[in-house]
């Protein structure tokens, strides 16, 4: 049984392991991973990013390849974002009105938001762990329009797949970058973790204004 924990770690040699013992069945794998990690709202904490780049550098090594894995992983994207969506659009409405925690008005609002704003935080998300999972679901509660859902959903899930698939395959190989693999993996999620960590902080300090201006 894989421990979740060092797979995230470890990805590149879980990764490694795939390619050299499942061999075109690897492809399948690392669609799955992807597939999950963006469709499935309870699955957020599968790696996306260090994957990504993980995968490059094994391509960048003739193991595996390069195209054959950007289809695949791109159309991971976009179907498990799609996924997510329908999960939130046919689930999501009914768990605000039966909910206790989940008041109406909270709704009311995220569809204003996602009516505003919805495009660009499709993209957005697709750059930030944990984020990159609600993101789909919600805009599925609101009722985006799928119409507009898939278009930034295919633009984003290109952008994401592209940047660090290819991030992977150009600098992977790099001597420096090679033989520090690991600090490279951690140092892509410490990164991607930083923005929500921050809009956190943002949003917390303008409740705290709001409250003394009430007061």
């Amino acid at each position: 049984m894989i421990n979740l924990f060092d797979f995230i770690i470890h990805v590149d040699k879980y990764v490694g392991f795939f390619i050299q013992n499942y061999g075109v069945l690897s492809y399948f794998i690392l669609f799955l991973i992807i597939f999950i990690e963006t469709g499935l709202v309870i699955m957020p904490f599968l790696p996306g990013d260090s994957l990504l780049f993980v995968v490059g550098t094994f391509a960048s090594q003739g193991v595996i390849n390069i195209f054959a894995l950007w289809i695949i992983l791109f159309a991971a994207a976009v179907l498990g974002d799609s996924l997510n969506y329908f999960i939130g659009n046919y689930f999501g409405k009914r768990v605000f009105e039966k909910s206790v925690l989940f008041k109406k008005e909270y709704l009311k609002k995220t569809e204003e938001f996602y009516e505003k704003h919805g495009g660009k935080t499709i993209i957005y998300a697709r750059f930030i762990p944990m984020v990159r999972t609600f993101a789909p679901f919600v805009a599925g509660v609101s009722k985006m329009r799928y119409s507009k859902f898939i278009l930034y959903n295919v633009l984003g899930g290109f952008m994401w797949v592209t940047l660090f698939l290819f991030a992977g395959y150009y600098f992977g190989g790099i001597p420096l970058i090679e033989k520090n693999l690991n600090l490279v993996i951690l140092l892509i999620i410490v990164i991607s973790i930083i923005p929500p960590i921050i809009e956190y902080f943002k949003i917390n300090k303008k409740r705290k204004n709001d409250l003394k201006l009430k007061e």
